[in-house]
């Protein structure tokens, strides 16, 4: 399980859910992306209407209904989305007397019947621009997350708020929580700035950086007004190929993991 997370808005966050999401499932893995962004843009990009998002991540994260009632199949073979609607806003303050309030999607997602590890080979949780109570839902239930950062001076400090964020949790609430790795979103080598700050980022993320870096493109800001992540909307625009190439990077990462892990000696 991953969360696509950073504190920082803007920085193509929503944008890279959707679309690795269906770059996975184009490949043949199943995948669920769950939005616990209250604003619902990954529902949004991925075409479910807003009559049709209750039950989803609201309903789900305060054990109101079952995972089966809030998870919808989308267009895209292969995925299926657990929507966001509005009321996920109010989560913040009704979990704050909630026991286990950090752990709700944890133990959701892990309850006997839920089989969400078995039902799908890759969950995605887009999570909202802030470190509160939902963000943190989030990173208590995943084993790792993926950080979009736009090639932007100020982008860097966000980052550095959220490397904190996961020491601490890391410590105290999820043990196996780590960033898995920094995607460059944005990129436009023909300003100094954006090579600037890309250098920079490498330098100081070094293997953790990605690759592939998403360009700034058009057609991706254009695919969420039609319900539709750019690889369906303009598949052969460079945004849509960017993004495939780091769906790719992203099952060799994984999968190298995997084998690293496998092979550690027994302590």
């Amino acid at each position: 399980m991953f969360a696509i997370a950073n504190q920082k808005g803007g920085v193509g966050k929503t944008t890279t859910a959707i679309n690795l999401a269906t770059a996975l499932a184009a490949v043949g893995e199943t995948v669920l992306l769950i939005d616990l962004d209250p604003q619902g843009n990954a529902s949004t990009g991925l075409g479910i209407p807003r009559s049709e998002r209750s039950p989803g991540s609201y309903e789900y994260l305060l054990g109101l209904s079952p995972l089966a009632d809030c998870v919808r199949p989308s267009q895209i073979p292969g995925l299926s989305v657990m929507p966001a609607s509005v009321s996920l806003a109010g989560a913040e303050i009704e979990l704050i007397d909630v026991e286990r309030r950090e752990h709700r999607l944890a133990d959701a997602l892990n309850a006997p019947g839920s089989e969400a590890r078995e039902r799908w080979t890759t969950v995605l949780i887009d999570c909202p621009p802030s470190l509160g109570l939902v963000t943190l839902n989030a990173l208590v239930a995943v084993d790792a997350i993926l950080v979009p950062l736009q090639a932007e001076f100020l982008a860097l400090e966000g980052i550095g708020a959220l490397s904190n964020t996961v020491a601490r949790i890391k410590k105290s609430l999820n043990p196996k929580l780590h960033i898995t790795g920094v995607v460059l979103t944005m990129v436009d080598r023909r300003m100094t700035l954006s090579q600037q700050v890309e250098a920079d980022v490498r330098s100081h993320f070094g293997e953790l950086v990605f690759g592939t870096t998403i360009p700034r493109n058009v057609r991706i800001a254009e695919a969420p007004s039609h319900g539709l992540p750019v690889l369906i909307y303009d598949n052969a625009c460079a945004g849509a190929q960017a993004y495939i190439l780091l769906a790719s990077e992203f099952i060799r990462r994984r999968r190298n993991a995997t084998v690293e892990t496998t092979h550690e000696p027994a302590s």
